[in-house]
């Protein structure tokens, strides 16, 4: 199977929303606000299994600025500063096609973090208390050990 390649990608500010056309004929229509709680940067992936940072108030979040990483991806510059997920082509195809279910997973996590109803998306929200997030041995990112923010 070969790997998608983009063929058009349109930054919608307004609507916050990044469209992404790709050769097989699928196009997506992904939220900034999921791209930013899924971004695949070590703040939000942690360093491995079990790390991840639950993000929260992204509602509002826009993209300043998307820039060009090879062939083979984009880097977008969010509104709240957060700049080191790199997109690969592979990566936004998942996130377009796995939409609806990420977005499920993502809700499921702000409930279980003592979040009611879309509360936890707001702008300001931040993480108090105890997470819910799994346990890790090691400083992790979000930690605080890495000098990553969130």
């Amino acid at each position: 199977m070969s790997k998608p390649v983009p063929t058009g990608l349109t930054v919608h500010n307004m609507s916050k929303i990044l469209d992404v056309e790709f050769d097989d004929g699928k196009s997506f229509s992904i939220p900034f606000e999921l791209l930013r709680v899924y971004s695949p940067s070590a703040e939000v992936m942690g360093h491995g299994p079990g790390q991840e940072v639950l993000q929260v108030g992204k509602r509002a979040v826009g993209i300043a600025g998307i820039e060009p990483v090879g062939n083979y991806a984009v880097q977008p510059t969010f509104s709240d500063g957060h700049n080191t997920g790199i997109f690969t082509w592979e990566y936004l195809y998942k996130l377009g096609s796995e939409k609806d279910v990420l977005w499920a997973g993502y809700m499921d996590r702000l409930h279980a973090s003592g979040f009611e109803g879309d509360s936890g998306r707001e702008t300001g929200m931040s993480l108090t208390g105890p997470s819910t997030a799994p346990k890790s041995s090691g400083g992790g990112c979000g930690s605080g050990s890495c000098g990553c923010k969130s």
